[in-house]
């Protein structure tokens, strides 16, 4: 499959969705924004993402989808959409994992990603919606340890190291494999598979 997406890669940054948010006006559609390490990761609900060793993914999708820059749905479901793509990868790997609502995937119950979307507007205007993801691929069990909840590593799950650039096109190339299709149907078009990895 051709990738029809652009990548903007840092080998530090304060947040990869900071940056789009800062830069939104100038990135095009299916801009993917990477970063080796974040200095100031965000969670949801203004936690803070670890994020400051390498190896892990940590990574932005802007979004403008013409189609639906007047309305919130279905990108309002976006994160949904992400947490099915993850799964269906992960499950590459060999493991099984579940989603917790709305958007966090576990493996054992332990989180392995978080996902966040945010948007930004011009007074009533859309500018468009970053999409914001970490994942926890190649972590220390010390790290693990450090983290003030049940959290997990695919490394650990799978006892090898993972190549981090091989998972972010797998993560990608599915993202935008079923975009297209999730844009037109919105929730609707993973609804079941979302039901089913759900916890």
């Amino acid at each position: 499959m051709p990738e029809n997406y652009n990548i903007t890669y840092f080998d530090e940054i304060d947040s990869t969705n900071t940056y789009s948010l800062r830069n939104i006006v100038g990135l095009n559609d299916r801009h993917v924004v990477i970063a080796a390490r974040q200095t100031s990761g965000k969670g949801r609900l203004a936690r803070k993402w670890i994020s400051d060793i390498e190896g892990n993914v940590y990574m932005s999708i802007v979004l403008k989808p013409s189609d639906t820059m007047d309305k919130e749905l279905p990108l309002s479901n976006i994160t949904q959409y992400m947490s099915v793509v993850l799964c269906r990868v992960l499950e590459s790997y060999g493991v099984i994992p579940e989603i917790k609502w709305p958007n966090d995937v576990l493996v054992n119950g332990k989180k392995i990603s978080g996902i966040l979307s945010e948007i930004s507007t011009q007074g009533s205007t859309l500018k468009g919606f970053v999409l914001g993801i970490g994942i926890n691929l190649n972590l220390s069990q010390e790290d693990i340890n450090a983290i003030d909840q049940p959290a997990t590593s695919l490394n650990l799950l799978t006892g090898q190291l993972i190549n981090r650039d091989l998972f972010i096109k797998q993560l990608l190339d599915e993202f935008f494999m079923d975009y297209d299709s999730f844009i037109q149907d919105g929730f609707i078009s993973i609804k079941s598979e979302y039901q089913q990895r759900s916890s």
